[in-house]
């Protein structure tokens, strides 16, 4: 079976929600609580897309999407300009396949191609997974939080990982 990366589309945003919203119902890779309508999602890929913030799929063989990455601001602030924080969600039937690997190639490319000097990975700090997958890009544990989050009625914790790409010209 082979996967192969490329640039998100529209076309793709209902791949992207399904993988994104079990991730919402079944972990604590995202702290949110209510799965996103695709109204929700298509505003995300617009604002992506005029802020010339990357999406990229992962694509089966037989077309579908299992799974995404994306870059976004860190903060909205001037001062921020040059760094930015990555997301990466595999499909629950296909982690632990190399999946993330794939799609985190592209990521930290496009952020060196967009003269970034700092990518920040936020992570729920019992994905050792993510953990592992960050630091073999050489990502760097930058913060831990303690209990700053939420859900399934528990507290959790949250780390920063860090990559220091080339210096911004």
């Amino acid at each position: 079976m082979s996967i192969h990366v490329r640039p998100a589309t529209r076309a793709d945003l209902p791949g992207i929600l399904a993988i994104y919203n079990d991730a919402v119902l079944t972990t604590t890779a995202s702290y949110d609580y209510e799965p996103s309508t695709l109204a929700e999602r298509a505003a995300w890929y617009d604002a992506h897309e005029k802020d010339d913030m990357p999406v990229f799929v992962a694509v089966g063989d037989a077309g579908e999407i299992v799974g995404w990455s994306s870059l976004s601001w860190f903060r909205p602030r001037w001062g921020y300009r040059f760094t930015v924080e990555d997301s990466v969600y595999v499909a629950a039937d296909r982690r632990g396949q190399g999946i993330g690997r794939l799609l985190m190639v592209p990521v930290v490319a496009a952020a060196r191609e967009r003269g970034k000097h700092s990518i920040i990975a936020v992570i729920d700090a019992a994905n050792d997974a993510s953990i592992r997958l960050h630091a073999s890009f050489g990502f760097e544990q930058a913060a831990h939080f303690r209990e700053v989050g939420y859900k399934f009625d528990r507290w959790l914790d949250l780390v920063f990982m860090q990559l220091l790409l080339d210096q911004p010209q």
